[in-house]
């Protein structure tokens, strides 16, 4: 891509990993059950499995881009269509985890969710085939880029593992269930809409 809209970016990245989705409710519901210390292995697992998972897409994205450059602009609207996916998952998920005895997960169960998890695959070839296309031909910034990634995920699930409590309470709740989920799938559909760069042909 010739430029990069910083905004459409973060609001892809923080609505995408931010709502929820296989890590978050996991370990909210292992927060609510363990505390925060004893998922902490859990969470550093998914940030290490999600960091591998990023560089291994933007390796790909790399190797791609490469060998079909004139590609670029159908992965954008494939991106595009992918993110408007998401932001109707976004408006129709649920807040709501498993309280019953469930075993305490570690650092492999965490890892394996992400190399196994093909959402995360995708979110991974979306973003490096697209918004950060210019990266993944540095191998320093693609480093940077993925850590940046996994940072932010491990920050989400920190968050839904902390305050799974009040997670389950309050955001069970309709009112600000739809609030929330729309503010997020609004988000995302802006991503779409810059990504695809129809604003800009109009």
């Amino acid at each position: 891509m010739s430029d990069f809209n910083l905004t459409a970016f973060l609001s892809f990245v923080l609505a995408t990993t931010f709502s929820p989705g296989p890590n978050n409710i996991s370990s909210a519901s292992m927060g609510v059950l363990h505390g925060y210390r004893k998922t902490l292995k859990y969470l550093g697992g998914i940030a290490t499995g999600f960091v591998i998972i990023m560089l291994l897409c933007g390796w790909i994205s790399t190797i791609l881009l490469q060998t079909f450059p004139a590609f670029e602009m159908v992965l954008r609207f494939i991106g595009a269509g992918y993110i408007l996916w998401l932001a109707y998952e976004t408006l129709r998920a649920n807040y709501t985890f498993k309280e019953g005895r469930q075993v305490l997960l570690g650092f492999k169960s965490g890892f394996l969710l992400q190399v196994l998890n093909p959402k995360v695959i995708i979110y991974g070839l979306s973003l490096y085939s697209t918004f950060l296309a210019p990266v993944t031909q540095r191998p320093a910034y693609l480093i940077l880029s993925a850590v940046f990634l996994a940072t932010v995920a491990f920050c989400s699930i920190s968050t839904w593992t902390l305050f799974g409590s009040t997670i389950r309470t309050h955001l069970q709740k309709p009112g600000i269930q739809q609030f929330v989920n729309l503010v997020l799938s609004l988000l995302l559909v802006y991503s779409a809409i810059e990504l695809s760069g129809l604003l800009k042909a109009i």
